[in-house]
């Protein structure tokens, strides 16, 4: 039992990793590249829809390395399962604190309201996002080594 939930855990934060890596580094730049209001309104569709997603999948991700951590506290990697969720904790302090506030302004931006500045808050929200993941690959390789 416990080695069917070390998998669904290591499967489900690693695929958290690439949605959040693809954001960064894929789906952000090519709105990035699209005329103004098509990347303001493709980043408020994204926030729309991943801002419904996410904070269900960080927290049962965190969950789960919770309950991985508690039933196998007796074994080797232990330590790298708490590490691991020491960082996803941070990483939805991060969330909360710094990327939500941002995401919930601009998911309700259309060409008609967006601010001044929304391409420069826009750009502060990469740069958080960019730490977040370093924090959630980071969580993710420790899982993956505790299963070694």
């Amino acid at each position: 039992m416990l080695n069917a939930l070390e998998v669904l855990t290591t499967v489900l934060v690693g695929v958290m990793v690439g949605v959040e890596f693809s954001v960064a580094f894929v789906i952000n730049r090519i709105l990035n590249g699209l005329p103004d209001d098509s990347a303001l309104r493709g980043r408020a569709h994204g926030g729309r829809m991943l801002g419904a997603v996410m904070p269900f999948w960080y927290i049962g991700s965190l969950v789960l390395v919770a309950v991985w951590a508690i039933t196998g506290w007796q074994d080797q990697g232990s330590g790298l399962v708490v590490t691991a969720g020491a960082l996803l904790i941070v990483s939805v302090i991060m969330s909360i604190l710094l990327l939500v506030p941002i995401n919930n302004r601009g998911k309700t931006w259309t060409p008609e309201n967006r601010p001044a500045d929304w391409k420069q808050q826009m750009n502060r929200w990469d740069r958080f996002h960019y730490g977040r993941v370093a924090v959630i690959i980071a969580a993710f390789a420790l899982l993956v080594a505790a299963r070694a």
